[in-house]
């Protein structure tokens, strides 16, 4: 398979290390040494995966912006995921050299008096960078990290510990959603001038928007990141529903239903488009409609920008009853 990446940067693994249960980092350098490309916090990376099939993966920085010598991204192994972690867990070794292209970030730290992270899981990468720099900055912050049990609970031990201790809250459900963090109880009342950052599964991203839309947060200031088709439709706060996908070429008409993706449905009826991230973000599933009304759940369009022509169909959806793709 070749991936095309219009700017490439290449990077030495220079240290791998077990974060959690399932979880390694991966601290990397430029090739020759020197400084690397800035960032801002929430930033990601896309990686051209090694292993049997190479494949783009998008993962957030966690290192602080401030650090110009490296960068920090970590990976949660997906035993039933699409490879691309596995590959991470299983083929990539300290010193190897891996091409990434240079921080992009879709979700970024905006100003606030104050600041609300809650993260869930693997979540915690972008909001690690955000803490980072919240921290040396001197600003008013609160970080939640839920996650099902201590051991797959990454960075816990940085975290537990000075500057973050007094900042940080662990909240351990055991794997049962009744048992998840008290949101209404956070989220009840809004500190004046103050930012929500969400990022983890669809389903906590979804409880944090329907709570704070409950409470009447300002929707400028809550912001969320999705690691996946169905994490992007959480964090849009729109809800799904079933249409038609028409295939010109053969005038195909195909069911999408609430909680598939266009791509899925393309795919188990043999119809093959490229695709790497599956979230939205690297643009390699665009796809041009012909007829129809999308709905865009992506970050790779600016707003606005693609109109009804064209769609990430590993993420967007229908606004109409029908689309017609020109496939």
């Amino acid at each position: 398979m070749n991936i095309v990446m219009n700017d490439v940067l290449r990077v030495r693994v220079a240290r791998i290390s077990q974060e959690a249960k399932g979880i390694r980092s991966f601290e990397l350098v430029g090739e020759e040494a020197g400084a690397l490309p800035a960032f801002e916090a929430g930033a990601h990376l896309d990686v051209r995966v090694p292993g049997p099939e190479t494949s783009l993966r998008s993962y957030s920085l966690c290192n602080d912006p401030e650090e110009t010598h490296r960068y920090v991204i970590a990976v949660q192994r997906e035993e039933h995921g699409r490879g691309g972690s596995r590959a991470m867990h299983e083929h990539v070794r300290e010193g190897d050299v891996l091409v990434v292209s240079p921080p992009r970030n879709d979700f970024p730290l905006l100003f606030a008096r104050s600041y609300v992270l809650v993260a869930g899981g693997i979540g915690i990468t972008p909001l690690l960078a955000m803490a980072r720099q919240l921290e040396r900055t001197g600003a008013n912050y609160r970080l939640y990290c839920c996650v099902r049990e201590p051991a797959r609970a990454a960075f816990r031990e940085a975290l537990s510990s000075p500057p973050f201790k007094d900042k940080v809250l662990f909240h351990f459900d055991g794997g049962d959603p009744a048992k998840g963090l008290d949101l209404d109880a956070l989220l009840s009342s809004r500190a004046p001038g103050s930012r929500l950052y969400c990022c983890g599964p669809a389903g906590l991203m979804k409880a944090v928007r329907d709570t704070a839309t409950r409470h009447r947060w300002p929707w400028e200031k809550v912001h969320f990141e999705s690691f996946s088709a169905e994490g992007a439709g959480a964090a849009s706060g729109k809800e799904d529903r079933d249409f038609e996908v028409t295939i010109r070429s053969t005038g195909q008409v195909l069911n999408v239903p609430r909680g598939q993706s266009v791509l899925n449905v393309l795919r188990r009826n043999g119809l093959r488009v490229p695709s790497e991230c599956e979230a939205g973000s690297c643009g390699t599933c665009v796809t041009r409609v012909c007829e129809g009304q999308v709905e865009h759940r992506d970050t790779f369009f600016e707003q606005g920008s693609a109109n009804d022509e064209r769609m990430l169909v590993c993420v967007s959806r229908a606004r109409s009853k029908r689309l017609v793709l020109d496939l």
